[in-house]
């Protein structure tokens, strides 16, 4: 009677199974990061787009409307902060231009501000030709160039107020009379108090009070 061939297994009898190929393995990448990046894909051009808003709303409790009008307002504050900053810059500009805020050194329009010096009351007997004794009240303010005049005025304020009160005396009624006599009063002023303050220099000489009684 023959004998059946024995079949020769190795190992422990386990059937083996090759690796799968190189090729294999990409197609196995393929099939799971393709499906991957057209949900993250979908999911962005969903939400850029608004047709996410109702699942979003769903989550958060909002609807739709709402977070529109969230998205609106927090454009509208931006835009509102952008304009105010503007405006502040602006501003600051026109102050730099100007030369700074008024009233501190170095401001626009410091160099020309008008500086007054106020003269003591006088009280003169004026000239009557030997009519009714009549009286001449008189307060004046002088216009000067700076400040720095002020002390020059000062030093020779005796000498002012005697060339004035010398003058004043020998007026007669009808030099006080009309436009004309006040213009030439002025101007007579004016001469006698630049002579006084020399070199410092007077612009103009400011009736404050002119009684005749």
């Amino acid at each position: 009677m023959a004998q059946e061939p024995e079949e020769d297994f190795e190992g422990d009898g386990e059937p083996e199974f090759e690796a799968p190929s190189g090729g294999g393995k990409k197609k196995l990448l393929l099939f799971v990061a393709l499906p991957l990046l057209l949900v993250i894909g979908g999911g962005a051009v969903a939400y850029f787009t608004g047709l996410a808003d109702p699942i979003v709303a769903m989550i958060t409790g909002k609807k739709p409307a709402d977070m529109s009008a969230d998205a609106g307002d927090a454009g509208k504050d931006k835009g509102d902060a952008g304009k105010d900053a503007g405006k502040d810059a602006g501003k600051k500009k026109d102050k730099d231009a100007k030369g700074g805020e008024a009233g501190k050194p170095g401001a626009a329009g410091d160099a020309n501000a008008a500086v007054f010096y106020d003269l003591p009351e006088m009280l003169v007997n004026i000239n009557t030709a030997g009519h009714k004794r009549s009286f001449l009240k008189l307060r004046v303010s002088l216009e000067l160039v700076n400040e720095a005049d002020i002390n020059t005025v000062e030093n020779v304020l005796p000498r002012i107020v005697d060339s004035f009160q010398v003058y004043l005396r020998e007026l007669r009624l009808e030099d006080l009379q009309g436009a004309a006599g006040m213009y030439r009063l002025r101007a007579e002023l004016l001469m006698r108090v630049n002579a006084a303050v020399n070199p410092a220099q007077v612009k103009d000489v400011l009736f404050k009070e002119m009684i005749v009684q």
